[in-house]
C-alpha cells in the first residue's frame, strides 16, 4: 500500500516543521511507502526553503511550486494529479486536520470505503460569523444541490486511487473538491472529530469572503435551482402587482383619493427593481461560470517539481 498526502500551502513557514513532526510517526505506523506532496503557491516567506530542507533529509517529501498563486483549490487538484498513492489524503498544514486521524481513515478504506470524510463536531478557534455562514451555507446546498455534500466537512478527506483519477478527469474549473467528489460518487463514510485550533500564525483564508465563495460554488456549481427561484420570484412579483392593481381599482371605485407621489408606487418600483437586479445577478453567476469553462485556461502551471519524474 502506497499512501500520498497532499498538502496545499501558502505562507506556512511556522507550521511546516511541526506538521511533519506530527505526521511522520502516524505514517510510520501505517506504511513506509508514502509521499508528502506540498503544493506551494509562491510565498514571500521561508515556506519553500523549509520544505526543500526537509526533502534533503527525506526524499519522500516532495514539492510542487506554481508559476503564480492559483489558490488552494487548484493547488489541491495539482497535488492529486501528481500523486501516485493507492490512497490519497488531502489535508491542511496548520494541524486543524489531525494527522492521527489518518489511521482511522486508512482502516475505513481497508473495510471497502472509497472515500472517508472526517466531519467536524466542533470548530475551535473559528469566529461565530464563519460558523453561522458555514451552517447556513451547508443547509442551502443540501436543500438544492443535485449531489449530496455532507455538512461540516472540508477538503480533509481520504480518497482511493479510483476516486482520485475520476476527480482529476473532471473538466470543471472551480476546484470545489467537496462537490467534485460528490459528483464522482462511490462508497463513502464519515468519521466525526473535534477540530482543534490552528497551530501557528493566522489563516491565509478570508473567513468571511472565503465562506461566501465556497457557498456560492456549492449553490451555482452543483444546482440550477437559483435560476428556477429567479423565475418563481418573477411570477410572485407579477402576481402581487396584479393583486395590488385590483385593490387600487376597487378603492378607486369607492371614491378613495390617492395623493400624488403615492409611497406605495415607490415601494413597488423599488421592489420590482430589486427582484430584477437579483435575477440578473443570478444569471451573471451562471454566465460567468460558463465563460470560465469555455476559456479552458489551465487550472495551474507548475514552475518547479521536486521529487517527480516530469512536470505534467
Amino acid at each position: 500500500m502506497f499512501v500520498s498526502i497532499v498538502v496545499p500551502v501558502y505562507r506556512e513557514e511556522k507550521s511546516i516543521l511541526e506538521f511533519l513532526c506530527k505526521l511522520r510517526p502516524v505514517l510510520s505506523q501505517i506504511t513506509q511507502d508514502y509521499e508528502v506532496i506540498f503544493a506551494l503557491d509562491p510565498s514571500p516567506d521561508r515556506t519553500e526553503d523549509l520544505i526543500l530542507g526537509e526533502r534533503s533529509k527525506d526524499i519522500r517529501i516532495k514539492l510542487l511550486k506554481f508559476s503564480r498563486r492559483f489558490g488552494q483549490p487548484m493547488a489541491t487538484l495539482a497535488g492529486m494529479q501528481y500523486s501516485k498513492g493507492d490512497v490519497v489524503v488531502v489535508m491542511d498544514v496548520d494541524l486543524q486536520d489531525p494527522p492521527e486521524l489518518i489511521i482511522n481513515m486508512i482502516a475505513k478504506w481497508k473495510e471497502g470505503f472509497e472515500v472517508v470524510l472526517p466531519q467536524r463536531r466542533s470548530r475551535t478557534g473559528e469566529p461565530w460569523l464563519k460558523k453561522v455562514i458555514s451552517e447556513f451555507g451547508y443547509k442551502v446546498i443540501k436543500k438544492i444541490a443535485n449531489v449530496d455534500i455532507p455538512p461540516n466537512t472540508g477538503d480533509f478527506r481520504l480518497m482511493s486511487r479510483q476516486v482520485v483519477n475520476h476527480v482529476i478527469s473532471l473538466k470543471e474549473s472551480h476546484g470545489f473538491l467537496r462537490g467534485m467528489v460528490a459528483v464522482v460518487g462511490f462508497e463513502q463514510c464519515i468519521i466525526p472529530f473535534d477540530r482543534p485550533a490552528r497551530y501557528a500564525g493566522e489563516t491565509n483564508y478570508n473567513r468571511f469572503i472565503g465562506s461566501i465563495k465556497i457557498a456560492s460554488n456549492g449553490v451555482f456549481g452543483f444546482s440550477s435551482y437559483a435560476l428556477t427561484l429567479s423565475t418563481q420570484l418573477g411570477f410572485f412579483v407579477a402576481f402581487c402587482s396584479f393583486c395590488m392593481a385590483v385593490v387600487y381599482f376597487i378603492m378607486k371605485l369607492r371614491g378613495a383619493n390617492f395623493p400624488l407621489g403615492n409611497p406605495t408606487l415607490v415601494i413597488l418600483v423599488l421592489f420590482m427593481g430589486g427582484i430584477q437586479l437579483i435575477s440578473i445577478g443570478i444569471l451573471g453567476e451562471y454566465i460567468g461560470r460558463i465563460y470560465e469553462e469555455v476559456r479552458a485556461r489551465p487550472k495551474y502551471i507548475v514552475s518547479r517539481a521536486e521529487g517527480f519524474d516530469k512536470i505534467i
